[in-house]
């Protein structure tokens, strides 16, 4: 198909609705002007009618009025009641010509409006527009005869044309300039459009940084706010693409990492093994070791599993409204071996009424998580689990006072892979670093919200807010 520019079609469309305007008008215009033209002579033929009737149609009178009105070509001609011309005199007897209706109407003292004629009085070919009006006698106000006054088409006819030429003169001027606003109104319209597409043009390119001015006046200005909010989430997602693929590179670097130090660990040892190198008295320990390793490795396997399974909705809640002191004790019970390690003491600070709406298996993960971690990063310390309920929540608070976390890091907390110890080289604070990412995507699976306020050196508390079951 044949490549038809906006701009030209703009051009074309706005000429054309500005012809067909004026052309609807001109017609108008021409319509009204013939219809005024016809009116204004019918009122003007009827004024010199009556103004002969009222002076009794002498005939000196008469004749004075049609001398008077040849300059403008109107003749005057009076019929008698028997519908026979009587002046101007004739050797012949003419008739009006016409209809017996309107002479009906002529008798009963109406007026025949202007109607035209294409031959006069005396059967010559000549088109005229005649009105007639009747008149009566004085003392008996009987029908005496009417009045034909006549003037020839041509007069009116020539004054259309001039009104024609004038106007159609105004319609080559109005063409002109239509042709004139349409090249404004398309240029300005392509304007606005080629600023979209230069913009688009720079986002398509990558550019993102980018702003169209917007005046609220029209679908334009509508389009450009879109397009601004559309560049402004792109940057937004280009951003974001950005900071995935940074996490995405530092999670397999932390996952090479994660699973480097285990993986040596195992082969040293079996290399060792292999080669006799290890005495008898220390290959139990060495396949305890191994054994070790092996574990820390399926663990970190499976909490990488649980966490993508978590985060791809993998994983249905069976929540429930439970007692919140029996889940605190469990847990207590089943770490105090490792607090005690530590020389820190567990404390559970819960009224027994106190209830939590949750999946119970993944709420003791959450809790065990968090508790751990206070351990991991607390010596000789308290470790509280605290348990509160008003009407819409229960509160829960992991308090410790261990290592504290740095402020410019509580941001980080709930990344995979993060540690405290920011060298990643011994596993003093942690196996993996995917235990408070794990807490994080179960609290927001269960709808509730969780926040961290720390201190260094002084302690860390972990408040969760668990919503009530809706009755």
């Amino acid at each position: 198909m044949m490549k038809f520019n906006y701009f030209y079609q703009q051009i074309a469309t706005f000429f054309i609705v500005i012809i067909v305007m004026l052309i609807i008008m001109g017609f108008s215009f021409l319509q009204f002007s013939k219809n005024t033209t016809y009116k204004n002579t019918e009122k003007q033929l009827y004024g010199y009618a009556e103004a002969l009737v009222s002076g009794d149609l002498q005939k000196n009178q008469l004749d004075i009025g049609q001398l008077i009105l040849n300059n403008q070509e109107v003749t005057l001609t009076v019929f008698n009641s028997d519908d026979l011309m009587i002046y101007p005199e004739t050797v012949n007897a003419y008739k009006s010509g016409i209809s017996k209706e309107d002479f009906k109407k002529l008798v009963k003292g109406q007026r025949i409006s202007l109607t035209i004629r294409q031959t006069d009085f005396y059967g010559n070919d000549r088109q005229l527009a005649i009105i007639y009006l009747p008149f009566f006698t004085q003392d008996s106000n009987s029908f005496s005869g009417f009045v034909a006054v006549s003037s020839p088409i041509s007069g009116i006819e020539a004054t259309l044309t001039v009104l024609r030429n004038n106007l159609f003169t105004a319609f080559l001027f109005s063409s002109l300039g239509a042709i004139l606003l349409s090249l404004l109104f398309a240029k300005y319209q392509v304007n606005r459009i080629n600023r979209l597409r230069t913009a688009t043009h720079k986002v398509a390119s990558g550019s993102f940084d980018i702003h169209l001015e917007n005046n609220h006046k029209d679908e334009f200005d509508d389009l450009a706010e879109d397009f601004n909010l559309m560049a402004e989430s792109l940057k937004a997602s280009q951003k974001e693409i950005e900071h995935q693929e940074n996490r995405r590179r530092q999670f397999m670097a932390d996952v090479a990492h994660e699973m480097r130090t285990p993986l040596t660990t195992i082969n040293g040892l079996l290399e060792g093994l292999e080669h006799d190198m290890i005495p008898d008295n220390q290959k139990k320990r060495s396949l305890e070791l191994m054994h070790n390793e092996s574990k820390r490795l399926i663990r970190l396997v499976n909490e990488n599993l649980d966490y993508e399974k978590i985060r791809s909705n993998q994983i249905f809640l069976h929540k429930q409204t439970v007692n919140l002191k029996e889940p605190f004790e469990i847990i207590v019970e089943q770490l105090l071996i490792k607090a005690k390690s530590k020389k820190n003491r567990l404390i559970v600070d819960c009224p027994s009424n106190i209830k939590i709406y949750a999946d119970c298996d993944r709420f003791m993960q959450i809790i065990v998580n968090l508790t751990q971690n206070a351990i991991q990063f607390t010596q000789g310390g308290e470790i509280k689990l605290i348990g509160t309920m008003d009407e819409k929540q229960t509160t829960i608070k992991i308090a410790d006072t261990g290592i504290g976390i740095d402020a410019k890091e509580v941001g980080n907390i709930w990344e995979r892979y993060f540690k405290a110890d920011v060298s990643r080289k011994n596993t003093i604070y942690g196996e993996s670093g995917l235990g408070l990412a794990i807490v994080q995507q179960l609290v927001n699976l269960h709808g509730a919200t969780i926040s961290v306020e720390s201190t260094k050196g002084e302690g860390t508390v972990f408040t969760l807010r668990f919503p009530l079951e809706k009755e």
